[in-house]
């Protein structure tokens, strides 16, 4: 659960648009694809996607297994792709990567390594970046809109799981 009012940022729509526009004019080539990782990453995605006019969209699940007892284990450990595109989709193609916050950096680093892997050229791309959060040492997204440290609430999460968010 997260902590006091102070911590939280609550953001709507027209947040998420400014936080979209921030992210476009930082982009330093042109992408022949896109990696959404789900389920943050769909979102900014297709906002990003359809202000870009890039169609060649794929997805990425990510899970990091929980079964481990001591909480730093569970950060060491290796990445179970649930759902991941083809080598061929992204061979030889600059490749954007989102998602909605680096946190850790676990996944979206998961995600980046296998794309290089594919023959891919990614750079990651997030809404919120928490350096504080970071396993990754001066590691960064390529490209983020804002830093914090706040527990960030998007519009899309408003009213749904253990982070509800009412207004009324």
């Amino acid at each position: 659960m997260v902590g006091s009012e102070e911590q939280r940022e609550v953001l709507t729509w027209d947040d998420v648009q400014k936080l979209v526009d921030i992210l476009l004019g930082q982009f330093r080539r042109d992408f022949q694809a896109m990696v959404m990782i789900t389920r943050g990453g769909i979102i900014p995605g297709g906002m990003l996607a359809e202000a870009m006019g890039l169609t060649h969209l794929l997805t990425a699940a990510v899970d990091f297994p929980a079964e481990m007892a001591l909480e730093h284990s569970k950060l060491v450990a290796w990445p179970q792709f649930l759902q991941f595109p083809a080598d061929d989709l992204l061979r030889g193609r600059a490749t954007l990567i989102v998602d909605d916050v680096w946190g850790s950096g676990r996944t979206i680093t998961a995600v980046r390594n296998r794309v290089s892997a594919a023959g891919g050229f990614p750079e990651t791309c997030v809404l919120h970046f928490n350096p504080y959060r970071n396993l990754f040492g001066s590691a960064r997204p390529d490209y983020y809109a804002v830093i914090t440290e706040k527990h960030v609430v998007y519009p899309w999460e408003i009213d749904r799981g253990a982070d509800r968010v009412f207004f009324g």
